[in-house]
C-alpha cells in the first residue's frame, strides 16, 4: 500500500537521494580517475590484490550512484551502501588510525550518519515519484 505524499515529503526524499548518490559518484569518479592512487590507498590499509578491489569498489559505487537515482532495487542498494559506509569506516579510519590523529577520528565518526541515512531510506524506500518499481520489496 502506498501512502500519498505531500510535494515537500516528495522534494525532500529527492534531494536526498540526489545528495546520496552524489556522495558515491564522487567515490566512484576519483576512484576511476586514479585507479593506481585508489589501489594505493587499499594497499597501505593491508589488503590483500588492492587494485582488483580498487575497481570493484569503482563498480559498486557506480552501481549503487544508479540504484539511488533510479529507485531499481532501492531497498537492497540502500543496506549494502550502509554496509559498506560502515566497513569503510573500520578499514581506513578506525581505531589503530586514531592514535596522534583526531581528524582520523572524525573521518571515522563521518561515516555512521551516512550509514544511518541510507538505513532510513532502505526502510522508507524511494519514494513514489522518479521511482522504479523494479526490486522493491
Amino acid at each position: 500500500m502506498e501512502t500519498v505524499q505531500s510535494p515537500w515529503q516528495t522534494a525532500a526524499i529527492l534531494i536526498a537521494r540526489l545528495i546520496l548518490a552524489a556522495m558515491f559518484a564522487m567515490g566512484a569518479a576519483f576512484k576511476f580517475m586514479d585507479m593506481g592512487m585508489t589501489a594505493g590507498y587499499i594497499a597501505s590499509a593491508g589488503f590483500p590484490f588492492p587494485l582488483f578491489l580498487a575497481w570493484c569498489a569503482a563498480i559498486l559505487e557506480t552501481l549503487l550512484v544508479i540504484a539511488l537515482l533510479t529507485g531499481a532495487f532501492f531497498t537492497p542498494a540502500a543496506l549494502v551502501a550502509a554496509v559498506y559506509v560502515v566497513f569503510l569506516g573500520f578499514a581506513f579510519h578506525g581505531p589503530s588510525h586514531w592514535a596522534g590523529n583526531q581528524a582520523e577520528f572524525g573521518a571515522f565518526m563521518s561515516h555512521f550518519p551516512f550509514a544511518a541515512g541510507l538505513l532510513f531510506a532502505a526502510v522508507h524506500g524511494p519514494g513514489s515519484v522518479l521511482a522504479s518499481k523494479l526490486g522493491r520489496w
